[in-house]
């Protein structure tokens, strides 16, 4: 007769679950779920890893003899709990569903609080298993696995005993104390010494966990503190790495509604965001940093998306805003002393004063550099080196006396993914965030070392951007889970949700014949479906990351604008019916959004802007023979991106690279002129010719605007930022339906702020 358990928490990523009181936390907030479905939940946790029928699902929930409509009941359970998770069907994070057979919960699952209530008979079995449980409970995240199986047994530090040793000698100790209990009568003295056994027993326990810095028991507790999942992320294909800040009392970071980026305060211990009263001078502002003593926060305007821009210091307080000099960057910190300036301008670093003196050169980089973070003692500073060409992340360091940049952890991950690092205020610790094993965790590694990183986070969230608090050894951290729902324009200019097949798309493009549709998901693959979502195929590979692609005239090709992880973005050209992507163009730097000749001989195409991979290629528009190579330039389109050919081949939309102007080149007379719109992104051409589309996103409104062609007449569609109830965090302008309302892709939740401490 087996032990039952009659009391149970156990833990999954940041969720706990009681399995006696029927109760679930998110982060120590409760979540409710109600009673069938809370019972699925936990039978899959009962088997984490394995297969869960569903006929072993209806007899455990409702019984054999139960008449119910079992599927119909499942599923809605099993939606209910997927709700409650955050979790999808089609990019599960918790539970599998496994066609016809069942599911299976796919998340590590902890034990928090195991309390059994053995029987007399499994007393000795009972008591053996709470000593060798030792080695089964969850380590922290980033530590060894205990020995057993086909594991080697970890050596641990010097002097401590194996894994297998300390189980053996604990398993061997529990036998003697069972014994000895058992003949007690007429041993009584050895009571005494099996007190002393249990002693020593306890302290090689304690000896060993707390001389192995690698063996953590639990792992460390993550707390929430805010729920509005507002935040603004970041985003590091496009130089967007979410900088945040506090002074001990608020955080400091930029939220986004309505598409649009304000600084908020976030009291720390209550989670209540404020907005911070900016100037107009730094309407959208990039934080860089905090000054030393915590009074002066380092901005600059990110509202538009040129790469270098002036730096501000504004008070935490709030108010006026003091230009630093004429200088211009893309990241900045505080020296030391806190009058300094240390700021990344291309691929150089400089220092200047707040009291005016001439900027100095101080380090040339292999890249650009942000996130620049000084160690407490200003004996070291470490930054982030952005490559514009492979997008790539990576950690660098130098100190004041050698301004050398040299790389730490070259080796850690296969391909680079680490930034964003800052020390603790002892200085002790330095943490940072990885992409390593496709989703961002925290790591950390000792002080000034450079090796051994320990994993402190391991999903469900993407977990990024880390602060130090002020004092102590507390981290403050975003957590982000992105979602979005794709959304058309009614006649009555509302937006309502688009259901079905494109459901989760994020840029559709349907073929000239209205047939076929082709549309990007928010994982970054390709589809191709018929216009009914019939014939639906994957275009492209899941190593490959898409941004958009476009039918040619006769719809039997698309070509793609996409890049592989570590290259640059390219296009590509494949069939309709899905196969090999053959490269266009034979060069190093990123070329971008390709647009079919009304023949389909040729392909016009241009650069990124800044904000996607500022490289040193010539910013122009190019027309490239799909045949046979040959690229020839566009006349006069230096300092544009983003070209569209209108369908009739009379005209070619393009952008500024800082996207305040949206510019008309007429094929026949070779001469370019300026559309009245104050901003653009995304522009779109109306089958017919007669309209273009285009997202004013750096207008606090978020208006869709159509331009008449060529007379340049603006009509404002919507405007995003006002159409919702609920205001969304912000918007893609993803195309046009058959009946040519605008689809747009509305981000509803972003992430929130938690904290960790490493103590």
């Amino acid at each position: 007769m087996t032990g039952q358990v009659t009391n149970a928490r156990l833990s999954f990523g940041l969720y706990e679950i009681d399995l006696q009181s029927g109760e679930l936390w998110k982060a120590g907030f409760r979540i409710k779920l109600q009673g069938q479905p809370f019972k699925v939940l936990a039978t899959l946790l009962e088997k984490p890893g394995q297969v869960v029928s569903r006929e072993e699902l209806q007899t455990r929930l409702w019984g054999k003899d139960t008449v119910v409509d079992f599927d119909h009941s499942l599923g809605t359970a099993i939606n209910k709990i997927r709700e409650a998770l955050g979790d999808s069907a089609d990019n599960p994070r918790f539970i599998e569903t496994l066609a016809r057979r069942g599911y299976r919960f796919i998340a590590p699952v902890g034990v928090i609080e195991p309390v059994s209530e053995p029987s007399a008979e499994d007393s000795h079995a009972s008591l053996a298993g709470d000593v060798t449980g030792l080695s089964s409970l969850p380590l922290a995240p980033g530590a060894p696995e205990p020995s057993g199986g086909a594991h080697p047994a970890d050596p641990g530090p010097p002097g401590a005993g194996t894994n297998a040793e300390f189980a053996s000698v604990a398993a061997a100790f529990a036998t003697t104390r069972v014994e000895g209990a058992a003949s007690r009568a007429r041993f009584s003295g050895q009571i005494f010494w099996t007190s002393i056994g249990l002693c020593a027993l306890a302290a090689l326990a304690v000896g060993y966990y707390a001389g192995s810095s690698r063996a953590i028991k639990v792992p460390p507790h993550i707390s929430q503190i805010t729920d509005n999942g507002h935040l603004s992320p970041s985003v590091d294909s496009m130089e967007d790495l979410a900088a945040s800040a506090t002074d001990g009392v608020y955080l400091y970071a930029a939220t986004i509604d309505g598409g649009h980026s304000i600084l908020s305060s976030i009291s720390i211990s209550g989670g209540v965001v404020e907005p911070v009263n900016l100037p107009a001078e730094v309407a959208s502002p990039a934080l860089g940093d905090i000054s030393p003593d915590g009074s002066r926060l380092l901005l600059r305007d990110h509202l538009s998306p040129e790469s270098e821009q002036p730096l501000w210091v504004v008070p935490t307080s709030g108010g006026s805003a003091l230009r630093v000099g004429d200088v211009l960057a893309h990241d900045a910190t505080f020296m030391p002393d806190g009058d300094g300036i240390l700021y990344a301008n291309g691929n150089d670093l400089y220092l200047t004063h707040l009291s005016g003196q001439q900027p100095i050169h101080y380090a040339s980089l292999p890249g650009r550099a942000f996130w620049l973070r000084w160690m407490p003692n200003g004996g070291l500073l470490r930054f982030t080196i952005l490559d514009p060409i492979t997008h790539t992340l990576s950690l660098w360091q130098i100190t004041p006396s050698d301004h050398t940049p040299r790389r730490i952890l070259a080796g850690f991950n296969q391909l680079a993914g680490e930034c964003c690092g800052v020390w603790t205020a002892d200085g002790r610790h330095f943490v940072f965030q990885s992409s390593k094993g496709g989703r961002n965790n925290l790591w950390e590694i000792a002080g000034r070392s450079t090796s051994h990183p320990i994993r402190l986070t391991d999903g469900p969230l993407d977990y990024e951007s880390p602060i130090a608090a002020r004092s102590g050894n507390r981290i403050f951290f975003m957590g982000t889970d992105s979602r979005s729902e794709l959304e058309s324009i009614s006649s009555g200019g509302d937006l309502t949700p688009v259901k079905g097949f494109l459901s989760d798309a994020v840029r559709v493009e349907y073929s000239r014949d209205g047939h076929w549709v082709v549309w990007t998901d928010t994982q970054g693959q390709l589809w191709r479906a018929r216009s009914d979502g019939t014939e639906r195929i994957q275009i492209t590979p899941g190593t490959l990351s898409v941004f958009l692609a476009r039918w040619s005239p006769d719809g039997s090709r698309i070509a793609v604008m996409a890049r592989e992880a570590g290259k640059p973005w390219q296009i590509y050209i494949t069939s309709a019916n899905g196969g090999n992507l053959v490269p266009l163009l034979h060069e190093q730097g990123n070329a971008a959004d390709p647009s079919w000749t009304p023949d389909g001989k040729f392909i016009v195409f241009g650069s990124t802007n800044d904000t996607m991979g500022k490289d040193n290629s010539n910013r122009s528009l190019h027309r490239v023979n799909v045949a046979n190579g040959a690229i020839e330039q566009i006349p006069g389109s230096s300092g544009l991106f983003s070209p569209r050919c209108s369908p009739d081949g009379r005209f070619i939309a393009a952008l500024s690279l800082d996207q305040r102007q949206v510019r008309l080149y007429t094929v026949a007379s070779h001469t370019w002129t300026t559309l009245s719109v104050s901003s653009g992104a995304d522009p779109i051409w109306s089958p017919d010719s007669r309209y273009l589309y285009l997202h004013a996103s750096l207008d606090p409104a978020q208006p869709i605007d159509r331009i008449s062609i060529p007379d340049g007449h603006v009509d404002e569609i919507v405007r995003l930022a006002d159409s919702r109830e609920h205001d969304a965090v912000d918007y893609v302008f993803g195309g046009l339906t058959l009946d040519n309302r605008p689809l747009i892709r509305a981000r509803v939740f972003t992430g929130n702020f938690y904290s960790l401490d490493l103590s």
